[in-house]
């Protein structure tokens, strides 16, 4: 929406009324957003994004949609947002095994600095533990970045107990979406250290800045083919083949593409469920485990450094 009140404003146009949006007003609206440069820290400036410019479009329906219902309008949207698959290209990059190792390497084994202490060493190790959560969490999940951030060892949110085969990506709370968050099996290798932990396993908002900085690090590609949500199409890439497309069903309730119906409820409770999945996943992080081999032991501090960005720890639930 500070996308749509911006065009207003640039246009002088903060009169405009709900009425008023047509077909034609988001026509040109899509031709002044599309064009706007998006100028990043490193300077790197480049177009704004299909599928960013019908989000806004699309936030704008949803605010005209919910004045009328409040009947501060007299009629709803006039116009229709392009879906997703119509204006957003799939990312076709994927991180086979040995560039996953990369990554995990980066966050434990960082290549030492000329001159640099064993002491900033460690310290640089320190400030990338968020980092090395969020990939740990996300290759054995296959979760949403945003999913991933909110996994939670606290009994109080119901997402895992200690011994648990499985782990519940929706918080005791919170009121599935569109994009939903199954109960899926966990991997031994990340079970254990969970079992270990205490509150949220990312500890921090956002690893986006850190993972950026990964990307630039290890030459990974940018331009949105790269982003948070690689490990998850990359563990998706991965494992489709392992398991069989007979067996790719327990891929997509992993991904929570295939939502469970009323007699789909208790089969997380069963000892065979998502199995193939499981072992699959364990055998992909076993793999990634043979290039790095710290990838998934526990952290040896879970200080978090202070000028790592915002903690969750003291932000609210």
């Amino acid at each position: 929406m500070a996308h749509v009140m911006a065009y207003l404003e640039i246009n002088d146009a903060l009169a405009t009324t709900c009425e008023a949006v047509d077909e034609e007003w988001i026509d040109d609206f899509r031709k002044w957003a599309i064009n706007v440069p998006i100028e990043h820290p490193s300077k790197k400036v480049e177009k704004r994004a299909p599928g960013t410019v019908e989000a806004s479009v699309r936030q704008l329906a949803a605010a005209v949609n919910l004045a009328k219902r409040k009947e501060n309008t007299r009629s709803g949207a006039k116009f229709t947002a392009k879906k997703p698959e119509e204006v957003s290209q799939t990312p076709q990059y994927r991180a086979d095994i040995a560039t996953l190792a990369r990554m995990f390497r980066y966050c434990t084994d960082p290549l030492t600095k000329e001159g640099e202490s064993e002491k900033l060493l460690d310290r640089r190790i320190n400030q990338r533990r968020q980092l090395l959560h969020f990939l740990q969490i996300s290759v054995a999940t296959w979760a949403r970045p945003d999913a991933a951030h909110d996994v939670s060892v606290d009994p109080k949110r119901a997402q895992w107990s200690a011994g648990s085969p499985y782990l519940n990506l929706n918080p005791k709370g919170r009121t599935q979406t569109k994009k939903y968050r199954p109960i899926i099996p966990m991997a031994h290798q990340m079970a254990k250290l969970l079992d270990a932990h205490v509150g949220y396993y990312v500890e921090v908002v956002s690893v986006r800045k850190a993972f950026q900085a990964m990307q630039d690090e290890l030459g990974l590609p940018r331009d949105r083919e790269a982003g948070m949500k690689l490990i998850r199409r990359s563990m998706a890439h991965l494992a489709r083949p392992r398991l069989g497309e007979g067996q790719w069903i327990e891929g997509k309730i992993m991904l929570g593409h295939h939502r469970p119906d009323s007699s789909d409820i208790y089969a997380p409770f069963q000892p065979d469920y998502l199995a193939a999945v499981r072992s699959v996943t364990e055998g992909i992080i076993d793999d990634i485990i043979t290039l790095a081999p710290k990838a998934f032991q526990p952290a040896r501090s879970r200080e978090i450094p202070s000028d790592v960005q915002e903690n969750k720890l003291n932000s609210p639930d």
